[in-house]
């Protein structure tokens, strides 16, 4: 792209054709304070904090929004642009009742930092006195109108990023106020928790119930990490504090969520009320009692060797790391040559045949098919996306036999059977792209092949890290009443119970789970497992992309992460499978490539 040179604060800055002032000055790491403005959303201009002064222009510009052009002269601290941004900091703090002097509330908010920077110490203009409401119906977060300053940062994050469209503004002048639908509270109104307003409030006018007063930015800590909860594999930052997650946050730089997530993502694992397995625990005498690693561990390999290869099982969750699988199929598929070994979540099926899609992809084409799949429901952040596209026009059409969340948004929504129709409609688009899951049929899938180089498609795997797992070979059709030594490598999931009834009453199983479950309660050796801010290691998403998750916080009691108990467990069976987690990584890429 082409540059030009502009002087920022007297210095010479290259900065690309069509950039803002805001942004020339980010790239050359010259600061320029913010508040309306936030990098994931276009530019308003509204509250007026990022003014510059700009030679030649008579008033001063705000940098957000205005364009750098060959030789432009730029002052971003001079006397009068100080004066302004005071100016305008004093009228925000007159507007409502803003204490942020003694609020931590949000730990350190923007406008609180900004206040601090400017030395707004005390109010020059009359202040209210009248409270605002504060709405509490949601249950992860609320809503004090009296800490908002109007930036509509979070309205604009719910229509423009999340497409959910819940959020507005009502009123005019000093009456505006954040508003859900048609100003019903927020706990019954469209609002999906998402938390993406929250994220992107730069005040303390939307609280997390959860991480408030809990520590200002400087007191915590930061891991980048995925989320495990669907395979899109959304970028998180988990934000601690002496070794206790507070919080769960976007990631605006990856590029595979571009700083989305979903309720899922963002607070379940935070609100986990199961029963955490925290110990190795071995069944005598009818009952689990607590056991160490090393006599848990004998007790499984002892079970193992005695077995034929056709009496042992391999359960897999959806959610294990690479390393993880790599270790299970060598151990499992490799060594005692075990056949009976299957995914828990499923797989998509695999009659496309083709290299999956990418979301970048999208933008390029004409329509979408979503067969078999409901991504509203499975991988919303994927639906945020298609939302987006239709949006500005994209035309969608649903084809399922089930409820879709996604139906509403849908130009013509069909049965399976009609899946002709569907592939008819689509002969008019340039590009298509073909979404589906485990609902499409094997003659839906040779009507959409139809659509020849036209077509991408991508899988909406129902599980995390499928696309690992199959890559192992860990999905060949499990048959638990065939097992006589099963091992369930279950972390976070839990069994269901059809799958847990066709048990035999002999078998003996061996739970590698993090939670208690009907699973553990009904096996012979339970072994604890790490939570997904408890283990490092790598997951393939939906696009095949490879994805690294971070270690935030160490393990709750004698929890392991899997690949160290299936490491010790080989150990066991006398296989030398790789003893560090760096040695066991490089050996599962290699396997993938």
């Amino acid at each position: 792209m082409a540059k030009i040179r502009v002087i920022i604060n007297g210095r010479e800055v290259l900065a690309p054709l069509g950039a803002t002032v805001l942004e020339a000055a980010s790239q050359a790491g010259i600061d320029i304070p913010t508040l309306c403005h936030h990098r994931a959303l276009q530019p308003i201009g509204a509250c007026r904090i990022c003014v510059v002064e700009v030679k030649g222009q008579r008033n001063l510009q705000a940098a957000c929004a205005f364009p750098i052009s060959e030789g432009m002269e730029i002052e971003t601290e001079s006397p009068r642009v100080v004066a302004a941004r005071k100016l305008i900091l004093d009228m925000l703090f007159s507007e409502r009742n803003h204490y942020c002097p003694f609020c931590e509330t949000s730990g350190d908010c923007e406008l609180q930092n900004l206040g601090y920077r400017y030395g707004i110490d005390h109010w020059v203009y009359p202040t209210y006195t009248q409270p605002f409401p504060v709405d509490a119906t949601r249950k992860y977060f609320i809503m004090d109108q009296n800490r908002c300053v109007l930036c509509q940062r979070c309205a604009r994050a719910c229509g423009d990023l999340v497409a959910n469209h819940t959020l507005g503004l009502r009123q005019r002048g000093a009456e505006s106020m954040i508003h859900a639908d048609a100003n019903v509270p927020f706990g019954e109104s469209t609002c999906i928790s998402c938390g993406t307003c929250l994220q992107v409030c730069p005040t303390g006018a939307l609280i997390d119930r959860r991480s408030s007063f809990m520590g200002r930015g400087d007191q915590t800590e930061r891991v980048r990490s995925v989320c495990n909860r669907c395979s899109v594999g959304c970028g998180t930052r988990i934000v601690t504090r002496a070794g206790n997650v507070l919080r769960i946050e976007g990631d605006w730089d990856c590029a595979v969520s571009g700083g989305l997530l979903c309720k899922a993502g963002r607070f379940d694992p935070l609100y986990e009320e199961r029963r955490r397995i925290t110990q190795p625990l071995i069944r005598r005498k009818g009952k689990l009692e607590p056991a160490g690693w090393g006599d848990a561990l004998k007790t499984v390999a002892r079970q193992l060797e005695d077995a034929e290869a056709k009496e042992i099982a391999l359960l897999v969750s959806g959610d294990a790391t690479n390393e993880a699988l790599y270790l299970a199929g060598r151990i499992f598929l490799k060594e005692l040559k075990a056949k009976n070994v299957g995914l828990l979540s499923g797989a998509a099926p695999d009659w496309i045949g083709k290299k999956p899609g990418t979301f970048g992809e999208l933008v390029g084409s004409g329509m979408i098919l979503l067969v078999g799949a409901d991504p509203a429901k499975d991988q919303p952040v994927a639906s945020f996306r298609i939302k987006r596209l239709v949006d500005k026009g994209m035309r969608l059409i649903v084809v399922d036999d089930n409820d879709n969340g996604l139906a509403p948004y849908a130009e013509v929504t069909l049965g399976l059977a009609d899946i002709a129709k569907a592939v008819e409609m689509a002969d008019d688009a340039e590009n298509v792209t073909v979404f589906f899951g485990t609902g499409l049929t094997e003659k839906a899938a040779k009507t959409l092949k139809k659509l020849g180089k036209k077509a991408r498609f991508l899988a909406l795997e129902p599980g995390v890290n499928t696309r690992g797992a199959l890559a192992f070979g860990i999905h060949n059709g499990f048959k638990p009443q065939a097992a006589k030594v099963l091992y369930a490598m279950m972390g976070e999931q839990d069994m269901s119970g059809d799958v847990l009834e066709r048990i035999g009453k002999s078998t003996f199983v061996v739970a590698q789970a993090s939670y208690a479950s009907p699973l553990t309660e009904r096996a012979d050796v339970v072994l604890p497992s790490a939570v997904w801010c408890e283990r490092e290691g790598t997951l393939i998403n939906m696009e095949g992309v490879v994805l690294k998750a971070e270690r935030a916080v160490e393990p709750e009691g004698e929890a392991l992460a899997d690949w160290e108990i299936l490491s010790q467990l080989a150990d066991r069976l006398g296989k030398k499978l790789g003893a560090s987690f760096k040695e066991i990584s490089a050996r599962a890429a290699k396997e993938l490539k």
